[in-house]
């Protein structure tokens, strides 16, 4: 067999996996549009839940009125567009998890296979269990914290002896600008609460270790306290709300990748390559030699 025969030989398969992989993302993509298609359609509830933490807010203010303007032009319709892609990637993600475990999957072993599908899982229930906690808990707190500079005006002659009105400070919120922030809100939170499963999966391949995890603890609490700072409102009852939350995550990582480093000790131990106390022979007779 000459050396073409071996290279064309070995080219086949990798054009074997490119034509698979072209064909999981062109349908990945599909099953994105359909998903985009069906929000775009419904944008405007979706866009009515997405505004309850602000009406649940103002309310509580006496306002009766939550709406939102349109400052430009086009800004509703990319409002529709933004609700779409979000939505989109949501209804789709199922679709294109399934997509890509059907990829990896042949090329892993049994427990490989067992390892990697329950991170495949539980890596959407983490990251929409974050998302509900910060529509549900956090964006409350936060939207009342902003709400909390507007002020009531009077008319001239009303306040003071010199007469002088006090200028009103009322929200007249834009709705591209407020989907933005509740989207960022959603997305940071669903990514912070990945952080079990990330350690988790790099504790699996031997990355990082419990002890070691332990032992960076307060420099993981001042990166915490930094990202509470930058995702959450200057409130302090949210950011702390964040970073015990965080924080609990973290060690909650700890608890697990320890639990995984003790399963693989006593597989290594049931299976005779794990030793309690490493000895090296050699070096036991020398100090047999030293004895004598």
């Amino acid at each position: 067999m000459s050396a073409s025969d071996d290279i064309d030989d070995s080219a086949a398969p990798l054009i074997e996996h490119l034509a698979e992989l072209r064909t999981r993302l062109i349908h990945s993509v599909i099953a994105f549009i359909i998903g985009m298609v069906i929000c775009f359609t419904v944008w405007n509830p979706i866009f009515n839940f997405l505004t309850h933490p602000l009406c649940s807010a103002m309310a509580e203010r006496g306002q009766e009125d939550c709406g939102l303007i349109l400052i430009k032009l086009q800004e509703g319709f990319f409002v529709a567009i933004s609700i779409s892609l979000l939505g989109g990637l949501v209804l789709g993600f199922p679709y294109i998890s399934y997509q890509l475990w059907r990829f990896v999957a042949p090329g892993l072993y049994k427990n490989e296979k067992g390892a990697f599908l329950p991170f495949l899982i539980s890596s959407p229930l983490m990251f929409f269990l974050g998302a509900a906690f910060a529509f549900y808990v956090v964006t409350p707190l936060a939207f009342d914290f902003f709400l909390g500079f507007q002020q009531a005006g009077t008319l001239v002659g009303d306040t003071g002896a010199d007469g002088k009105g006090i200028a009103a400070i009322a929200f007249q919120g834009s709705a591209q600008e407020y989907l933005s922030l509740t989207i960022k809100f959603i997305v940071a939170f669903g990514l912070c609460f990945q952080l079990p499963v990330l350690l988790t999966l790099m504790g699996k391949a031997g990355l990082v270790s419990a002890e070691g995890l332990g032992n960076v603890r307060k420099y993981a609490v001042v990166g915490i306290l930094i990202l509470a700072a930058l995702v959450t409102p200057p409130d302090v009852i949210t950011q702390v709300i964040l970073f015990v939350v965080v924080y609990g995550l973290y060690e909650i990582s700890i608890m697990l990748v320890r639990r995984v480093e003790r399963k693989r000790e006593e597989k290594l131990r049931a299976e005779g390559y794990y030793d309690d106390e490493y000895e090296d022979p050699m070096m036991s007779n020398f100090d047999e030699d030293d004895d004598k």
